[in-house]
């Protein structure tokens, strides 16, 4: 054994240890700095002491750090406790790991993205590793995660793959630019369950890579649901086997559409079409004439198929049969809004055909509401049958009507313009569910038309929650449950209005904005300032 372990230090250095000593327990974690790799990060190599001085056994500080601070992410985490340690960030021959198979998908992506290597199904643990792993949380919120960084480690765990995945967007976000991933555990999961994106595709054709780059942004902001609008008055822009002649070009390609939505799955995003009609169906019209609404003088009613013509509902029948095999997702947008033969002063005067199908249908009192109504649980009928959750617009559904919309129709709240405009409250009291859509906040319509203006990021952070549903007042929190969450919406009404380009830039900080209020009911706990600086750092 060396003697030089047992020889008292020199006094010098004896006094220099306690010097240091002092100073590290007043500023540990400044202190911490001058260890680079580690608490036990040992000499370079080749190093060896030079004298007998050099080797003593000098006291060395520690590393000490300060308790961490939450990772700041967008839409931010809504539970953070808080550690002690280095936290974590990508490093080379970092390991993506996975403890369970239905994970790989998850593992493969976030180690694309990170720079580290998938190495799969794993039971060993290194320095280093990111793991994610299922839990057996029964009844949890599919869609929460914790994610846990200690030790050089992180682990993100969840009770299904969707909150896996979004442990896995805190991660990329937490490390973005060269930062750490703070020490300790995050409790994350969504206040709201639809957290969605609309997109007006058929008034202006956007390019299936652009839809994927929003996919991709989409994802990383944990939003789950994007509503594809494919046919209205101006285009029909998927391509369509049963009905040819109702596409319009340019168009989607099937191929595309089928790659959009894998892209979507792989990225816990469910695609959600929808075909409106009765109205906005001038597209399939045009190449059908003999099926377009007209009023007593036999002007047509612009958008609006015949709902007394057995002829229309196979054509439309038609088309849903077909586009279920297309999107596999669990929901479906009827539409159902703004049919022209409601908003005539006097729907029975103006559309005689109309009224006289409805009291053949519904007696002597049936009205073009009710015919309009009963078109509309058909078409449920229709999609129902795939296994689909469906939705229509508020406008779609009547007051007063013999007829009763189908229960299980959610309402997408837009608008309350409407003729016979009805308050939320109604719905909700008649125990609907609703989605938000609220146009004053959530509708970015191109070019601005009517009394529409652009939405900022600022304005939805700073006045719109979910209970925001029509204009600026919010309904009481007694309904929260029935509010299943919200869809920012792009509509195309002057297409040429904005580029792709424009429309993506324009719509950045609103989808941010968007989904911080969808993933939790709290104040957020940024300025608008600081968020938006913060969206900027991420990207």
């Amino acid at each position: 054994m060396s003697q030089h372990k047992h020889r008292a230090p020199d006094r010098k250095v004896g006094l220099w240890a306690l010097l240091v000593g002092a100073v590290v327990a007043a500023f540990g974690v400044g202190l911490g700095l001058w260890v680079s790799g580690g608490a036990d990060e040992p000499a370079a190599e080749g190093s060896s002491p030079s004298s007998p001085e050099a080797s003593a056994p000098t006291p060395s500080p520690s590393r000490t750090y300060a308790l961490s601070a939450a990772p700041r992410t967008i839409p931010a985490v809504r539970s953070h406790t808080p550690a002690r340690g280095p936290g974590w960030r990508p490093g080379p021959g970092a390991r993506v790991v996975v403890g369970d198979a239905e994970l790989a998908d998850e593992g493969r992506l976030v180690a694309r993205e990170l720079g580290l290597r998938y190495a799969g199904e794993r039971d060993d643990v290194r320095a280093g590793d990111l793991r994610l792993s299922l839990n057996d949380d029964e009844g949890a919120d599919p869609e929460s995660y914790t994610m846990t960084v200690r030790g050089g480690r992180v682990n993100v765990s969840g009770p299904d793959e969707a909150g896996v995945f979004y442990g896995t967007r805190t991660l990329k976000q937490a490390v973005h630019d060269g930062r750490t991933a703070p020490e300790g555990v995050v409790k994350d999961g969504p206040a709201e369950p639809v957290r969605g994106f609309m997109l007006d595709i058929a008034r202006k054709h956007f390019t299936a890579d652009w839809i994927e780059d929003r996919v991709r942004e989409l994802g990383d902001l944990k939003f789950n649901q994007l509503g594809l609008h494919f046919s209205d008055d101006q285009a029909f822009r998927i391509e369509s086997a049963s009905h040819p002649e109702v596409v319009t070009d340019p168009h989607l390609t099937k191929d595309q559409v089928r790659r959009i939505v894998k892209l979507a799955a792989a990225r816990h995003i469910t695609v959600v079409p929808e075909i409106d009609s009765p109205g906005h169906l001038g597209a399939a019209i045009s190449a059908h004439p003999e099926l377009q609404l007209r009023d007593a003088g036999g002007v047509a009613a612009r958008g609006a198929i015949d709902i007394s013509r057995g002829a229309a509902a196979d054509l439309v029948d038609d088309l849903l049969n077909e586009y279920a095999g297309l999107f596999p997702g669990d929901q479906w947008h009827l539409g159902g809004d703004e049919y022209r033969a409601l908003m005539a002063a006097d729907p029975e005067r103006s559309y005689p055909r109309l009224a006289a199908a409805a009291q053949e249908a519904y007696g002597a009192g049936g009205t073009v509401a009710d015919l309009a109504t009963g078109w509309l649980n058909d078409r449920a009928d229709t999609v129902r049958a795939h296994g689909r959750t469906l939705r229509a617009w508020n406008d779609g559904f009547f007051r007063d009507t013999s007829v009763r919309p189908a229960e299980d129709l959610q309402v997408a709240y837009w608008t309350g313009k409407e003729i016979g405009v009805r308050q939320p409250v109604e719905y909700l009291n008649a125990g609907r569910e609703l989605i938000n859509y609220n146009d004053e906040f959530l509708y970015y319509v191109l070019g601005q038309p009517q009394t529409f203006v652009y939405p900022t990021g600022q304005r939805i952070y700073e006045q719109w929650t979910p209970r925001v549903l029509r204009g600026r007042e919010p309904v009481d929190a007694r309904y929260d449950d029935q509010i299943l969450g919200g869809s920012f919406a792009v509509w195309c009404d002057i297409p040429d209005a904005q580029t792709q380009a424009q429309v993506a830039a324009g719509i950045r900080m609103p989808l941010r904005a968007t989904v911080q209020k969808l993933w939790s009911a709290r104040q957020p706990p940024l300025t608008w300032t600081e968020f938006q600086a913060l969206a900027d750092r991420l990207g």
